[in-house]
């Protein structure tokens, strides 16, 4: 069987997948990407209402790739974040205004980043091997092979696995992850309104769970609504105007008239994290390494941060001809993210188990704490500035450097 050699090897096609394979192909590494799916399909792919949160440092890191400009008209800028505790009027609001003239961060369709990531891959130099399922993985001392049904072979220095949450490809080097179930459901749409929503994100926390509308351009919004697991079907089966109903229920009439879209989606929740990043000749990233709770938003980001630090190790090191598989230069890559990812999985575990109950001892104190820091004006600039994802030991794409 011919073998085809890269110096990197991809599995996974999703969007953290194709952001690392472009950065490394931009800057002169062999790579190929193995996808079950079809990129073609990805490329013509439809508003389908879900979108993800793009940080101000996760921009910087799009842009260093060369996606950016792909995905400028369509990103609507988030000018402002209010935090509420149900109704309480003590809440907690980010201003872009209070820490430069940018953006706190953007929201963008999926559909729009997949179909960027699909055109700018077909026009890259990563070698593309979609609507390929995967036979077996063998790692050995000095190289990695892939088999592929249908009788293809690739070999690689190092494999990546950003092949999601219950990557096959973790299992298949033994790397165990723990994990754990949330007794919540992620229901997930869009809306319009007849109300501009003026660029500003809304997280409002309720008993069952937190509950985000996200702007988007042409005066639509995402929503994120976490619900309890026994409530959540009964909601999802609601003809389009309960459904409505129920929305405005939760965050009130102040978007006007709400308009909700036909699509709806839903996912338990729950945090993966694998035990280790790496293993001989393999890397993990994205959902591969970690799942988070959607609470904040961050979990497309982090896995860009993953792309950033990943891909700056691999290229530091080809430069000066050493081995991108070795373990001693994953074990940068390990270091480097785990402490980051393990401390978000912390804090969003944290804000939702404090935030997801109605018990009345600790709303008070929730609201006296979100009033408090919306007054200390040092302290919110520097946890905006976390949120924009700007603080750190910060890979060169996220300083906005080249690769």
């Amino acid at each position: 069987m011919d073998v085809e050699k890269f110096d990197i090897a991809v599995v996974g096609g999703g969007m953290v997948g194709l952001s690392l394979a472009l950065g490394l192909a931009g800057a002169g590494v062999r790579v190929a990407l193995v996808e079950r799916g079809l990129l073609t399909d990805m490329a013509v792919a439809d508003y389908d209402g879900r979108g993800s949160a793009i940080a101000a440092g996760s921009q910087r890191i799009l842009d260093g790739i060369g996606l950016w400009a792909a995905l400028a008209d369509e990103a609507e800028p988030i000018l402002g974040i209010r935090v509420a505790d149900g109704g309480s009027p003590l809440h907690l609001h980010y201003d872009h205004r209070e820490i430069g003239d940018g953006p706190l961060g953007w929201i963008v369709e999926n559909a729009v980043i997949r179909r960027a990531l699909a055109a700018a891959a077909a026009e890259s130099g990563v070698a593309v091997f979609d609507g390929a399922e995967l036979d077996k993985a063998e790692f050995g001392a000095e190289t990695a092979t892939l088999d592929l049904a249908g009788g293809r072979r690739i070999s690689a220095r190092l494999i990546v696995a950003a092949d999601g949450q219950n990557s096959p490809m973790r299992d298949a080097a033994g790397i165990d992850a723990a994990r754990w179930r949330y007794k919540q459901t992620g229901i997930v749409c869009a809306v319009g309104h007849e109300v501009p929503h003026q660029g500003i994100a809304h997280e409002h926390f309720l008993p069952a769970g937190p509950f985000a509308i996200l702007p988007m351009t042409r005066n639509r919004s995402s929503i994120v609504w976490t619900e309890r697991n026994d409530l959540a079907p009964d909601l999802l089966a609601l003809d389009d105007r309960a459904f409505a109903d129920e929305l405005r229920s939760r965050f009130g009439g102040f978007l006007g008239e709400v308009t909700v879209a036909p699509q709806r989606w839903s996912y338990p929740l729950s945090v993966v994290h694998a035990r280790r990043y790496i293993a001989p000749r393999l890397a993990l990233a994205g959902d591969a390494a970690h799942a988070i709770h959607p609470i904040a938003g961050q979990g497309f980001n982090i896995g860009l941060r993953d792309v950033a630090a990943l891909a700056e190790v691999i290229i530091d090191t080809l430069r000066l001809g050493l081995d991108p598989g070795s373990l001693t230069t994953l074990e940068r890559y390990e270091k480097w993210r785990k402490p980051d990812n393990m401390m978000m999985i912390a804090v969003t575990d944290s804000l939702n188990r404090l935030f997801s109950n109605d018990i009345a001892p600790l709303r008070h104190a929730r609201d006296a704490g979100l009033a408090a820091v919306n007054r200390a004006r040092p302290l919110k600039r520097v946890f905006m500035r976390h949120a924009m994802g700007l603080v750190g030991n910060l890979p060169r794409l996220t300083r906005g450097e080249r690769l």
